[in-house]
């Protein structure tokens, strides 16, 4: 072979490399944000698995409204603020708003910008700014206390959901299947790639989780085929006390399913520690 084929040919390799990285950073917000999937409209609602709710419009400081639900709780022993993963909608996640109901919390969940019945276009600060709007209504509308706020992230949630934290001291934390940053995850998924030169996203959940404060439960499955266990586990080393991990089992999306029982168990270990005891009164009086 001639040197200029071999010169052909490398000029065609780097082209093609060139052309991916240039592809996946302008595609980025298609690959992280999936609002329709598996459909942008609402599919049910709390009533069809025989909850009462209250619809509510949530306004974020930049003026964006957004679609969220308020399930009460007869007796609740503090509330959930519920925050979803990058795919689908609040209607997508009826099961886990029945087992926190269950477990005796009411519950706040929203769409971000962008999701469901939301206005506006999904962004980095724009989902913490979702989450903060979700926070005022339940603390000035709702005259929740701070200390009996449960913040729930799952998947990139989590990440929003320790944001969240580190900046308003909920009662408890809750991180399920997170990932450490953006810049970590796609240099798993593309190695081949300098994707943390062509990252345009953060959502690094290590900066926060340093700052934060409350007690922190992390859940987490070895056999998560999206988000490695490695995660879960850095974030749960980089936390500060007091903290506690959940393993759990099955995939990135029905691991809190199929760990059954034992997930159950395990929420209600910490809330009861963490929401309920006379330990948790006395580090909030000290704090």
């Amino acid at each position: 072979m001639s040197l200029n084929s071999l010169l052909y040919i490398l000029f065609v390799i780097v082209l093609v490399y060139c052309a991916l990285a240039l592809y996946l950073y302008l595609m980025q917000p298609r690959l992280l944000y999936y609002p329709d999937l598996p459909g942008r409209e609402l599919a049910a609602t709390p009533a069809d698995i025989g909850l009462e709710y209250e619809p509510v419009t949530l306004v974020t400081e930049d003026g964006v409204r957004l679609g969220a639900w308020f399930i009460p709780r007869s007796g609740a022993r503090g509330t959930l603020l519920f925050l979803h993963g990058n795919a689908g909608n609040i209607s997508h996640r009826l099961d886990s708003i029945r087992l926190f109901h269950e477990l005796g919390l009411a519950i706040l969940i929203l769409d971000y910008r962008g999701y469901g019945e939301s206005e506006g276009t999904p962004s980095e600060a724009g989902t913490y700014q979702d989450a903060d709007a979700a926070w005022r209504y339940l603390v000035e509308q709702r005259r929740s206390a701070p200390r009996d706020i449960v913040v729930f992230g799952r998947s990139l949630g989590a990440i929003i959901a320790a944001e969240l934290a580190a900046r308003t001291r909920p009662g408890a934390l809750i991180m399920e299947s997170a990932f450490t940053s953006v810049p970590d995850m796609a240099a798993t998924l593309y190695p081949w790639l300098p994707v943390r030169l062509l990252s345009r996203y953060h959502y690094d959940a290590l900066k926060p989780l340093a700052r934060t404060r409350c007690p922190l439960l992390i859940a987490h499955s070895r056999a998560d085929e999206i988000i490695p266990f490695t995660h879960g586990q850095r974030l749960f080393e980089h936390a500060r006390e007091p903290k506690q991990f959940l393993e759990l089992r099955g995939g990135h999306n029905d691991g809190f399913l199929e760990t059954g029982q034992d997930y159950i168990d395990g929420l209600e270990r910490f809330l009861s520690e963490h929401l309920d005891s006379d330990a948790a009164d006395t580090r909030r009086r000290s704090d």
